[in-house]
């Protein structure tokens, strides 16, 4: 890797997202490699940015991505559509079946939760937005629609959803432990309303049997120098079981 330290000096904030980003997809290929995952569910997909990062990573299994904004979701499709192993779904995923109304602001901000103060000040999108009635769908429900065809489905729950990451994951119900591993946005400085911190959104993965590999800082308030979210790595019992067995056997 190359760099121009006085540019990295010059433009540290950049430098700094640029390299964490780096180190953060190399941590989830050696991760999705290791596990053998052949299904990744992209929720909240926005337009495809991060499917787009798997297989520029070398995945070349299946990927299920989740947008409910109908806009969004349009640009998604088009965008997979040369990609017969990408599926597009319409839809959130939440810890009930039903509709909601979600707050569409330009970007990758949009979420079922109404911005905080500090997130308007914070980002200055988060000021402007209207609602869109979208579907949500629990997990549970819609497991056997995405892994169909497969004999052996090896599932990674990557979650982006601005604030509604616990609903979805609580929406798994008693198929949680077939998800081998997750990423989940958690925050340190919530930029929406009744937005649930680290702290607790750690605790509930780990009673759930999930364990941190990899933290990784998305977004920094540069005034109090604070990390306002992180990324999350988090490998299942399953895998852990498996890694124990294969340890055993000298493998």
């Amino acid at each position: 890797m190359l760099f121009d330290p006085v540019d990295a000096r010059r433009r540290s904030g950049a430098f700094e997202r640029s390299l964490t980003s780096f180190v953060a997809r190399r941590h989830i290929s050696w991760l999705l490699r290791e596990l053998r995952v052949n299904v990744v569910l992209d929720v909240g997909a926005n337009v495809g940015q991060y499917a787009d990062g798997l297989r520029r990573s070398g995945y070349a299994g299946r990927i299920a991505s989740f947008e409910p904004v109908a806009e969004l979701s349009a640009a998604l499709r088009e965008r997979a559509a040369t990609d017969d192993r990408w599926q597009v779904h319409g839809y959130a995923l939440g810890d009930a079946d039903g509709e909601a109304d979600i707050n569409v602001v330009p970007g990758t901000l949009s979420s079922l939760l109404d911005a905080s103060a500090f997130g308007k000040d914070w980002a200055a999108p988060l000021r402007e937005s209207r609602t869109e009635t979208i579907r949500v769908r629990r997990l549970q429900d819609v497991l056997d629609e995405v892994t169909a065809g497969l004999a052996d489905p090896r599932v990674y729950l990557k979650m982006d959803t601005q604030g509604f990451d616990l609903q979805t994951f609580r929406g798994a119900g008693e198929r949680v432990n077939e998800l081998l591993a997750l990423q989940s946005e958690v925050s340190c400085m919530p930029i929406y309303d009744c937005m649930p911190r680290m702290a607790e959104q750690l605790a509930e993965y780990e009673r759930a049997g999930f364990e941190i590999t990899g933290m990784f800082s998305v977004s920094r308030d540069k005034p109090t120098m604070r990390v306002v979210e992180f990324d999350a790595v988090m490998i299942g019992p399953r895998a852990l079981e498996e890694r124990a067995v294969a340890q055993s056997r000298g493998r």
